[in-house]
């Protein structure tokens, strides 16, 4: 019965809502799976009739095994969707009523992780962002910038938001306001200290209620300026697509974890809500390992 309900599911899934051969595969793909796991889960064939017994518990049982057979949410999330299309037929078809599906929830995918520059890569950006640009002025505010992103982990929001007067003096660290104005503190190392200074000497109005980073014409600097400047500098230099300005910040959290940092420490200075938002660069320090893996061991 299985069989012919399936291939009956294709029929009308490719002439009714014509559907592309190669969805009507993919969906044919996880259906067959869901029906043969229904027959070995309840013991008896599935039927459209039992198929409109099943309960939420049964497709949640489904989705698990999945998910324990390598599943990543993304591919759960299309099963879900093949599950609900072939309800869908079953209704109209077979007179099939169940509600029980629409108690699951679709897995989310999870965020892609960041990615982080090598640590060559970063100083190159901080060191020479101003071959990027034609004038002292740009060179030295553009080099300014990239050093305090990728040397205090600053979003660039944040940093273009600061004003003169924020920067501290001696060595105290600065403090930072971020997302939900949030504060936090932010120690400035030497290097960083010290292309602001070269930046300064250079700033047209240094008075502290001025921008700290001020565009051509004397006004706060925009954000698509500074992105503008570092993609013609990676394509120059032949740096990866995802050199960004956000790229920095996480290449600072990136190599804090890879030196040893403790994470609660990293997520005060990146100024994250959630732990579990710093954790993510554990996966990035962990896939950077398996990519080392398989290109140095003789049998991967």
């Amino acid at each position: 019965m299985s069989d012919d309900l399936l291939t009956a599911f294709c029929s009308w899934l490719g002439a009714e809502r014509r559907a592309g051969a190669k969805t009507v595969e993919t969906y044919a793909r996880d259906v067959r799976a869901f029906l043969s796991f229904i027959a070995e889960h309840r013991g008896e064939p599935p039927t459209p009739a039992r198929l409109g017994a099943l309960r939420a518990a049964d497709f949640r049982a489904f989705l698990a095994r999945a998910a324990q057979e390598g599943d990543i949410n993304a591919t759960r999330a299309r099963k879900l969707s093949a599950l609900r299309t072939f309800y869908r037929y079953l209704h109209r078809q077979h007179g099939v009523e169940t509600v029980q599906l629409s108690l699951l929830a679709r897995p989310k995918p999870k965020p892609p992780l960041p990615k982080a520059l090598s640590p060559e890569q970063a100083l190159s950006v901080t060191h020479d962002i101003g071959e990027a640009t034609d004038t002292a002025f740009e060179q030295a505010r553009d080099e300014a910038l990239m050093a305090l992103l990728y040397g205090a982990g600053l979003r660039i929001a944040e940093a273009l938001a600061l004003n003169i007067g924020d920067l501290p003096a001696a060595d105290d660290a600065l403090r930072v306001t971020g997302k939900g104005q949030k504060q936090r503190i932010v120690p400035l190392l030497p290097a960083v200290r010290a292309a602001i200074a070269g930046w300064l000497k250079l700033h047209p109005n240094p008075g502290r209620a001025e921008p700290l980073f001020i565009g051509v014409r004397g006004g706060r600097l925009n954000a698509s300026i500074a992105q503008k400047n570092l993609r013609n500098f990676r394509r120059l230099n032949g740096l990866p697509e995802h050199a960004t300005p956000h790229a920095l910040r996480h290449s600072f959290a990136t190599h804090l974890l890879a030196g040893g940092a403790d994470l609660r420490a990293i997520q005060e200075l990146l100024g994250h809500a959630s732990l579990s938002t710093t954790q993510r660069y554990t996966d990035v320090e962990t896939s950077q390992l398996m990519d080392i893996w398989r290109k140095a061991h003789p049998r991967a």
